[in-house]
């Protein structure tokens, strides 16, 4: 039997290495749960030394020295009130109604009060709170806790928590992809076990890692990258197994008109590989790696101090720079090793993913980038089979708008359809659900369809026909001519 990774464990629990996703109210942060390392999420700093051995969706108060306290039930009761009024007319915010001022508030927290029972004062101190209906009692409740109270929920990652961060925090980073028209995307492309997909994507890599997570480690992925190397900051924020890695497989762009044309050729990849390519793939680097780094870190250190504390003996400072210039071509020729094995694997895994995409058999295409769509979408729709979905994201409608002229005009696929998704979120509460009044502008449009075989038998005949024209057509477009140069003259 193969040994358990450190990692090992129910799904559930929170393990230390893990990605988790720190919530509070509608805020969400991700961070990799590690000891002793300091967290600041909306202006409380903590550690999640206590949060590790708990289970996904435990709330946690912050207390003094930045440690996590599991928050009871019966600390999230709501605050009673007996009294309400009827009407808010009477009530006038001159600012003299809270009895407590900012000094009280501040010495209230240096004695280590914790914020519901602060904000239980402050209900207490409020000369017209009494006087407000229930509804505003409520939401000055809400208002207060959500200021006083230094409470954070840990949650597992997910495709609609991580969309819902990335649009809220860095909506530029994923082009401002709704995680409505996202969650469309995936059921337009027919993503599923089992299925060979070809995803081209600048979204960071959250439209990756929901692809990734809805096949469930089952099928393959090729992801089609421009530049040096594939960007998956969103992607390492789900927290997959490297099991779910070993099916994803890598292009690149610039060498999709070569293995079109059948020139594709391995010999010119590894100085470019070696080049570009290792930023990235260092930027994406696995845990184990990292750690790796850090103990080669640790024992340069360490080998400086055993030089500093044995200077004073003459004989060892003479064998002593011996011994350091071998454990550095030690290291070096390591560290060269190293590179060619992970140049070489890299060498494979890009000629198994030519090895797919030379079939010409996938089943599904998404294309979400910052290009244009139109030469990305004609070059890889060779690459899908037919009777197969294909879909495509864009911020801007003017761009599909070129696409869906130029499969009309090429043919090969049905069911064109361009749309725009509309969201509308609701406020769901006893006696007062209404819409709210903020809303999203757009989420994006999406050109959708699916491909069939591209056989041209009328196109052939209509340039023959072209060719075939009779002459007298052409003079009768000719005659109109003449006649206007004779009238000039």
């Amino acid at each position: 039997m193969a040994e358990e990774s450190p990692r090992s464990g129910p799904l559930h629990v929170i393990r230390e290495g893990d990605c988790a996703v720190l919530k509070r109210n509608e805020v969400f942060k991700a961070v990799a749960v590690v000891k002793r390392r300091k967290i600041i999420f909306e202006k409380q700093w903590f550690y999640l030394d206590n949060a590790i051995g708990h289970v996904y969706g435990t709330t946690f108060e912050v207390t003094s020295g930045g440690n996590l306290q599991p928050k009871k039930r019966a600390d999230e009761a709501t605050t009673e009130t007996k009294e309400a009024g009827t009407d808010n007319r009477n009530i006038i915010d001159d600012g003299k109604s809270q009895k407590l001022t900012h000094d009280d508030i501040k010495a209230l927290k240096d004695k280590g009060i914790k914020g519901q029972e602060i904000v239980q004062q402050l209900i207490e101190n409020s000369a017209t709170f009494r006087d407000k209906t229930e509804f505003a009692q409520d939401k000055y409740i809400k208002k207060k806790k959500k200021k006083y109270e230094a409470v954070v929920t840990i949650i597992k990652p997910s495709t609609r928590i991580l969309s819902t961060m990335y649009y809220a925090r860095e909506p530029g980073k994923i082009n401002h992809l709704r995680y409505d028209t996202l969650a469309q995307m995936l059921t337009w492309g027919n993503v599923r076990a089992g299925n060979k997909m070809i995803i081209m994507e600048t979204c960071a890599g959250l439209v990756l890692g929901a692809a990734m997570e809805r096949m469930g480690g089952y099928g393959s992925i090729i992801q089609m990258y421009p530049g040096g190397g594939a960007v998956r900051a969103a992607t390492n924020c789900f927290g997959f197994p490297k099991s779910f890695f070993q099916t994803l497989y890598e292009f690149p762009l610039s060498r999709v008109g070569s293995l079109l044309s059948g020139t594709f050729s391995i010999k010119a990849l590894p100085s470019e590989t070696e080049g570009n390519t290792l930023p990235a793939e260092e930027s994406n680097g696995s845990p184990d790696e990292k750690q790796l780094s850090i103990q080669e870190a640790d024992m340069e250190c360490s080998t400086d101090t055993v030089t500093e504390s044995c200077l004073a003996d003459e004989q060892e400072m003479v064998d002593l720079p011996i011994d350091g210039e071998v454990l550095e071509d030690d290291k070096a020729k390591g560290m060269m090793r190293d590179k060619q094995r992970k140049q070489e694997e890299r060498r494979k895994r890009l000629i198994d993913a030519a090895a797919l995409l030379k079939d010409k058999d996938a089943d599904g295409l998404i294309v979400a980038s910052r290009f244009h769509p139109v030469p990305l979408l004609l070059s890889l729709l060779e690459f899908v089979a037919p009777s197969r979905p294909f879909v495509v994201y864009c911020q801007y409608k003017e761009p599909l708008l070129e696409c869906y002229t130029k499969l009309r005009e090429r043919g090969g696929v049905v069911n064109l359809k361009l749309s725009e998704t509309w969201l509308r979120n609701y406020q769901v509460l006893p006696d007062r659900s209404h819409p709210k009044l903020t809303m999203s502008g757009g989420g994006g449009y999406l050109l959708t369809g699916i491909t069939v075989i591209n056989e041209n038998p009328k196109t052939d005949d209509r340039s023959e026909q072209k060719t075939e024209e009779p002459t007298s057509k052409k003079r009768k477009l000719e005659e109109p001519l003449a006649l206007k140069e004779d009238i000039i003259l």
